[in-house]
């Protein structure tokens, strides 16, 4: 099996009262991830992907290193924009979250202020292209991370992904030119699909059902 781009669960035009424009989804959804699929397909018989599965494959490229990164690049982004598109909505965000994600966000970070800013403060500090995270470790915790490039939790180890925030330049510059900090208050406050995110957290993460 071929790996594939996923639809959108929304129209590329629902989100543009929330702060993304129709142009920068067609182009990110439709352009840049659309390309990380087709690169990533390029790669399954010259790396011997055949056969295994999405998290599999972006687990032993990050465990394999320098010489792993040629597939983390594209297996890796791949996995990340389908979580990404996922965790978004029209008009979500908001002061109120779902009970037991509400719940858990508070007994981590002592309230979802505090854990705003440290997701924020992540996506701000990575140094050019990468991700900013909210993980469960293996005893359940949730935390704040970050990653380069196209590298994510799985590969890393760091923990079970439940939201994820790209702060690739793609992702934010058509609204908000280079002014991250804003697109992540945004994200935050007007994108965030606090269910999908509880949905995760209950399911012990994203299962994205490809593979090569």
């Amino acid at each position: 099996m071929a790996f594939s781009l996923p639809p959108l669960p929304y129209d590329t035009s629902a989100l543009a009262g929330s702060g993304m424009c129709q142009e920068t989804l067609e182009l990110h959804h439709g352009k840049h991830h659309q390309a990380y699929v087709t690169a990533l397909n390029g790669l399954v018989e010259s790396k011997g992907l055949a056969g295994k599965s999405l998290e599999q494959i972006v687990a032993e490229a990050g465990k394999a290193g320098a010489e792993g990164l040629p597939v983390l690049n594209q297996a890796g982004q791949h996995w990340n924009h389908m979580l990404f598109w996922q965790v978004m909505k029209p008009n979500g965000g908001g002061e109120s979250l779902p009970g037991k994600i509400g719940a858990k966000i508070n007994e981590d970070f002592g309230g979802l202020a505090q854990f705003k800013e440290q997701f924020k403060q992540a996506g701000v500090t990575q140094f050019g292209s990468g991700w900013a995270w909210l993980v469960m470790d293996q005893s359940g915790k949730l935390k704040v991370t970050k990653t380069p490039n196209g590298s994510n939790p799985v590969a890393t180890g760091e923990g079970t992904p439940i939201l994820g925030v790209d702060v690739w330049e793609h992702s934010y510059y058509l609204d908000f030119r280079n002014v991250r900090p804003g697109y992540l208050d945004n994200f935050l406050n007007k994108l965030v699909n606090w269910e999908k995110v509880e949905e995760l957290m209950n399911a012990g993460g994203m299962k994205s059902g490809q593979s090569a």
